[in-house]
């Protein structure tokens, strides 16, 4: 099980509708399942972003990140570009970020959703190897 969410992520999210908020916690539960080392930064604009890396630099070594919404979450690839998609679910067409929307909590249990998150865990790992 994944540690407890901060006080402050918990604060961020309390304006949120219960649904999108326990969606989030949910989505974060999943990312931290799969990436248990991770370090989550956590940050507030027009929505409350939780960024993953195993640097604690998300901007640059982030391999995901969940983004609350008023009505769903996305599980956002920094690299996700990059990232292969035989199940054609990755949105976007900027250069490097894709995402896949998260409704409800039947959407965290599609099999792909953590295909994808090792994938994109991999794709970092492979990264870091090139610069050693």
């Amino acid at each position: 099980m994944a540690s407890p969410p901060s006080r402050l992520l918990l604060s961020y999210l309390a304006p949120y509708d219960p649904h999108v908020s326990d969606l989030t916690l949910a989505l974060r539960e999943v990312v931290l399942d799969e990436a248990p080392d991770a370090i989550e930064s956590i940050s507030k604009g027009y929505a409350v972003a939780i960024g993953f890396s195993f640097t604690g630099k998300p901007l640059k070594d982030g391999f995901c990140h969940v983004v609350t919404y008023s009505s769903h979450v996305n599980l956002g690839f920094n690299r996700g570009a990059q990232l292969a998609d035989p199940n054609k679910v990755l949105a976007g067409s900027g250069k490097m970020i894709r995402h896949i929307a998260i409704h409800n909590r039947d959407d965290l249990n599609r099999p792909f959703l953590r295909r994808y998150l090792q994938a994109a865990i991999e794709q970092v790992a492979e990264t870091r190897r090139s610069r050693a």
